[in-house]
């Protein structure tokens, strides 16, 4: 019998997480102890944009090393769960039925978007996963109806998990790696504007404000600092709108690194019925 889960959502961080876990990674651990195992994940990463959602169906996904200059140790790991062609038709039809586009795709690997976090939720690579891509060029509104269309899957067993990021001014974080010298991990005390906007955000989300979210952009506080691009903010719209109405939202603070790039996770619970 399937087990109704919760929706999850990652900042998934640098690679780095893979080989130095750090507080994201061992919160990402954590979660995979506790939570009940799923049949699947279906998992939305902000490194795969299309213009309309496709979802892949491949049987074995590759691992796509989607970055540059980091160390070598990375680009030897391999995630080899299995694919989830049957989730990835089911979800196909799910979106369908609710009036959006999605086409399957048999060729999309686990872009690291996937893979890190997957790595530290199920280390032995025996969940079969399928990606879910993302549509930068539409907006936060569309990403919720996105969910709110995959929002059976949960009932059926499938672990919906948007990864993407709370905060991500990525030309922030490479200019402190640059100072230090160093792509590792550093942890510390986030700029002010980062408690701000995460703070916002944190609000919404316990008041399952869609309104508010939809138009996070214009609405939440240095949204343009925060995010210059929206992509590694889409995949939390696709969590929430996939754990249906007013769901009971759990915090995990996963720290800042180099204090711009927030950590934060979110595991959105069904609320009982009845």
């Amino acid at each position: 019998m399937n087990v109704s889960l919760p929706t999850l959502f990652v900042s998934h961080g640098s690679p780095m997480h893979a080989i130095q876990a750090g507080r994201a990674g061992d919160a990402w651990t954590a979660l995979g102890q506790r939570l009940a195992r799923p049949k699947a994940v279906l998992v939305a990463s902000a490194h795969w944009e299309t213009e309309l959602p496709m979802v892949g169906t491949s049987g074995q996904p590759e691992t796509i090393h989607d970055f540059g200059g980091f160390p070598q140790e990375l680009y030897r790991i391999r995630y080899a769960a299995p694919g989830a062609p049957d989730v990835a038709a089911r979800a196909v039809e799910l979106l369908k039925s609710a009036g959006l586009a999605a086409t399957p795709n048999g060729c999309r690997g686990l872009d690291h978007g996937a893979w890190v976090p997957l790595l530290r939720l199920f280390p032995e690579a025996d969940v079969p996963v399928a990606p879910i891509s993302i549509q930068p060029s539409l907006d936060a509104g569309h990403h919720l109806r996105v969910g709110e269309a995959l929002a059976p899957l949960a009932a059926e067993g499938v672990l919906v998990l948007g990864s993407g990021h709370m905060t991500h001014n990525l030309r922030e974080w490479i200019a402190d790696a640059r100072r230090r010298g160093s792509m590792s991990i550093d942890e510390r005390e986030p700029e002010p504007y980062i408690r701000e906007f995460t703070t916002w955000v944190d609000d919404a989300l316990r008041r399952d404000d869609r309104t508010a979210l939809a138009r996070w952009a214009e609405s939440a506080p240095h949204a343009r600092r925060a995010h210059p691009t929206p992509e590694h903010f889409l995949p939390l719209m696709v969590a929430v709108g996939a754990a249906g109405p007013t769901p009971m939202v759990e915090h995990i603070d996963a720290g800042v690194d180099s204090g711009v790039l927030a950590m934060d996770a979110y595991l959105f619970w069904p609320r009982p019925q009845g």
